[in-house]
């Protein structure tokens, strides 16, 4: 089986580990980003590309990591003007299903494959090649991506192109309230009398304690809110879950809290910063 050459879009918080899982995995690499100091660290290992369409052209499967929409948006025009047959894309980003399905009707209609794969985990799981990965698009498009798809972290097949997404939403929607309970958990005891780091623990040893709420705890106990992943971009995915009709009482009132939270400066900082504003 030849190998195949693997290019990867977006070297953010989250796609420059994993890009590097699949440099350390020792496949042929070709990276872009749209700010080039993010891939300096590739030069040694891998191939640095200088523009959209030198890596697609240099590669066969191509991974994309974007911020929004109307990132993805602009990268794709740019991949659309190359030949696209026979390469596969697998675009990683949290993006509404209306332009997943956008852009995954024209790479096929340019006879290459589509897969739609957000994660669920912030950068340490990232890094530590331990993301869910939450795939929609046909099995033998998936098949030929596990390989460095397992890289990366554990694959869930949900189903046809925007299943993938939809999960995704889902569980961004999940996380946003549980972000903000525990936020109000934590100034609640506070006001109380209880030691933060004691009230933690509680937390996080009872059936109340998660992966998120212990991942988030080193910043509410440093008070240091440094962006894993920030406030504004879990508002975009609140966004994206009432878009896709979530409009329940607590989602609603959640929403209105991560609006008013970013309106008033917080959006730069890691979600769970949003103690920063309700103890305001």
């Amino acid at each position: 089986m030849s190998v195949e050459k693997i290019g990867f879009i977006g070297l953010g918080n989250m796609g420059y580990p994993m890009a590097k899982n699949i440099e350390k995995a020792g496949f042929p690499l070709f990276v872009y980003n749209r700010t080039t100091e993010k891939s300096e660290d590739f030069k040694i290992k891998s191939t640095v590309s200088e523009s959209v369409e030198d890596l697609v052209n240099n590669s066969d499967i191509i991974f994309t990591m974007l911020t929004n929409d109307n990132a993805v948006k602009s990268v794709y025009e740019k991949i659309f003007k190359n030949n696209l047959e026979g390469k596969l894309f697998v675009d990683m980003s949290t993006i509404s299903q209306e332009m997943s399905k956008e852009v995954g009707d024209a790479v096929k209609i340019k006879k290459a494959g589509f897969l739609d794969a957000p994660v669920a985990g912030s950068t340490k799981p990232a890094a530590e090649g331990t993301l869910i990965i939450m795939a929609g698009g046909d099995a033998q498009d998936l098949k030929r991506a596990t390989p460095y798809l397992e890289k990366m972290g554990k694959i869930k097949h949900l189903g046809e192109n925007g299943k993938g997404l939809a999960a995704k939403i889902s569980i961004n929607y999940f996380l946003a309230m549980i972000y903000e309970g525990l936020a109000e958990t934590v100034l609640l005891s506070d006001k109380l009398g209880v030691n933060r780091e004691m009230m933690l623990e509680i937390i996080n040893e009872s059936a109340s304690g998660s992966g998120a709420t212990k991942v988030k705890t080193p910043l509410l106990l440093n008070n240091q809110f440094n962006a894993a992943f920030a406030l504004d971009l879990m508002l975009k995915d609140i966004r994206l879950a009432k878009d896709a009709g979530a409009d329940f009482p607590l989602g609603n009132r959640n929403l209105e809290t991560y609006e008013k939270a970013s309106a008033d400066g917080f959006g730069k900082e890691d979600v769970i910063g949003i103690i920063q504003y309700l103890e305001q």
